[in-house]
């Protein structure tokens, strides 16, 4: 029998709760912006942590992801070993419409 990977789905805020200042303050650093770029440039829109090639040491990364995924600006899944990240397009858009699209034309 194949091993299927446990998935699981990190927290991360509800539509409703999706604060502007929260959201510009995580995107307001260089390589959190970086990570929203090259998320904004994916296929899919989807990928895994690892695949980014941050120039910081992973704890640094994990930081990142994670002040991006408690702001709302990103969804996380762990599934098995590893971590695939998106934008929360389309929740941002219904929340602060032209916001994403904003920032990541002008980065």
């Amino acid at each position: 029998m194949a091993h299927v990977a446990e998935v699981e789905t990190l927290p991360g805020p509800r539509v409703e709760d999706l604060r502007l200042e929260a959201v510009l303050q995580a995107l307001g650093d260089p390589i959190r912006l970086t990570i929203v770029r090259a998320l904004s440039d994916t296929p899919g829109g989807q990928r895994a942590c690892g695949t980014f090639g941050l120039p910081v040491a992973k704890s640094t990364a994990s930081h990142h992801f994670r002040v991006l995924r408690e702001a709302g600006v990103i969804h996380q899944r762990a599934v098995g070993r590893e971590r695939l990240t998106e934008l929360r397009r389309d929740d941002l858009e219904a929340r602060f419409p032209g916001l994403l699209v904003s920032i990541i034309g002008a980065a």
